[in-house]
């Protein structure tokens, strides 16, 4: 009786410890968050490149899918502008950049204090860290709101602008499960399955003024700076579809991520080796819900403008496919598919991603969720070859340490991942 008291006392001690902390610190986080205000900065050009050609930098032999049977030389495209859309295998992306950006010793335009240009912010140069105009950037890779502007008076003129979509279905799922908890309004939905809840009827919850709203609506069109809240039929939606069309060289999807790594390899003149990549910020499966027929219509509609968006490149993409040859394109994902696993043998104690608990380094757990610990991660071999120890580490590194490593000050996300290890204690 006695130990059941204790336990009950217990959990309502740190029930209150984490009430007080979890508000205390949300206030302080959204007074760091909110938009700055920014000072009209003097319009220096940026030069039309900012590609440096050192030695390493070597041209190669190339066949491109405009001219499939000749060969042509080319150097790779460093001047990159990636926009990382929410729950789409983008920090896995991000990893091949980074390392990418390190083999070619580039220039990267990063957030200050935190891991986002003060998303949901509409993104300003100003937010970059020691931004001068007039300064030279290769590449900017971080979560933004898009805006077209600043972005280009920031980036070289040669700037290659890819991104990546899912299925709006899954994305919805997934952003559901991952930031659900962050938006007050699902607080009130009843019953175990809140996503199943929510979706009969979301015009009882949904609050577009709501905080973090945003997550659970069109969130990619969100991303791309555009208003989630229009409907279908509103003539903004097409617009915002095309400046997309027009400003993005390469949209790759996630349920094709090789195909697109391929058609990204071809498009900035890369090597098979630049593409390696181990996938990052997984679920595990059990924490998964699996939408049948009729609730991934209901998602679907929920999302019609996501929808939309994702067929309109959907159809630009096997578009790039077909011009690229489809036999070319198997024979090359089957090559990159046997790299990467050749690597996994290689670098991946037990040859695969294991369960948060399960992870051995603390440099190698990946950021969760409040709340719980479903996304997974991997330890490294121990007994690793010299000649790929540090690219492994590098591989398996998940985006928080490895944004530390490349010298990113992330005070404030690491003030709330404190916060968030409290509340998942």
């Amino acid at each position: 009786m006695a130990v059941k008291e204790g336990k009950h006392w217990r959990s309502m001690f740190k029930g209150l410890i984490l009430g007080t902390l979890l508000t205390s610190c949300m206030i302080l986080l959204y007074c760091l968050s909110i938009q700055q205000i920014h000072f009209n900065l003097p319009e220096i050009p940026v030069p039309y490149s900012c590609a440096h050609r050192p030695s390493h930098l070597h041209p190669k032999a190339t066949t491109n899918m405009s001219q499939k049977n000749s060969s042509q030389t080319c150097s790779p495209k460093v001047d990159i502008m990636f926009m990382k859309t929410h729950k789409t295998a983008s920090s896995t992306f991000l990893n091949i950049l980074f390392r990418f950006g390190e083999k070619h010793h580039l220039q990267f335009a990063f957030p200050d204090s935190r891991n986002d240009f003060f998303y949901p912010s509409l993104f300003q140069r100003s937010q970059v860290k020691d931004y001068k105009p007039g300064m030279c950037f290769n590449i900017i890779c971080n979560h933004m709101r898009f805006n077209a502007p600043e972005v280009a008076k920031l980036l070289p003129l040669d700037t290659s602008y890819i991104t990546i979509l899912r299925d709006p279905a899954e994305l919805f799922e997934s952003s559901f499960h991952y930031f659900g908890r962050l938006v007050p309004f699902t607080w009130k939905i009843p019953g175990d399955d809140k996503l199943a809840e929510f979706l009969l009827d979301p015009h009882v919850y949904f609050d577009p003024k709501g905080f973090n709203y945003f997550y659970l609506k069109n969130l990619l069109f969100f991303d791309f700076g555009q208003d989630n809240t229009l409907e279908l039929e509103d003539p903004r939606v097409d617009e915002g579809i095309r400046s997309i069309s027009e400003r993005f060289h390469l949209v790759m999807l996630v349920e094709h991520f090789e195909e697109s790594l391929i058609l990204l390899k071809d498009a900035l003149c890369w090597e098979m080796d630049d593409l390696l990549f181990f996938k990052l910020n997984a679920r595990k499966g059990s924490t998964v819900s699996k939408l049948t027929p009729k609730l991934r219509a209901r998602a679907l509609e929920w999302n019609a403008i996501d929808w939309k968006l994702y067929q309109h490149f959907n159809q630009t993409f096997w578009q790039k496919v077909d011009a690229y040859g489809w036999q070319r394109m198997a024979k090359d994902v089957a090559e990159l598919r046997r790299r990467n696993k050749e690597m996994a043998s290689i670098c991946i104690e037990g040859g695969s991603a294991v369960e948060a608990s399960s992870i051995q380094e603390t440099d190698m757990q990946p950021w969760q969720p409040i709340g719980e610990k479903s996304i997974m991660g991997y330890n490294l071999k121990k007994n690793v070859d010299k000649a790929h120890r540090k690219l492994c580490r590098k591989m398996l590194m998940p985006e928080i340490q490895y944004l530390t490593e490349l010298g990113v000050n992330l005070w404030i996300t690491k003030l709330w991942g404190h916060v968030r290890d409290i509340i998942n204690w």
